[in-house]
């Protein structure tokens, strides 16, 4: 699974395939947050042009 992580102190964003944390400018650097998902999960109202990114569906406690 894919996580974006980003410096806080210069915007350096990386992309990390392991659950390792990166450093950055000598701070371990933060999680980027998903987008919220504004599109619906039904089938019926998919449309197949959109990109299918990951987001936050809200779910999550």
């Amino acid at each position: 699974m894919k996580i974006n992580y980003k410096c806080e102190l210069c915007g350096k964003t990386i992309e990390v395939f392991d659950e390792n944390i990166p450093s950055c400018c000598g701070k371990p650097m933060k999680k980027v947050p998903l987008d919220i998902c504004t599109q619906p999960a039904h089938a019926e109202h998919a449309r197949p042009m959109d990109d299918e990114n990951a987001c936050d569906d809200g779910r999550a406690g």
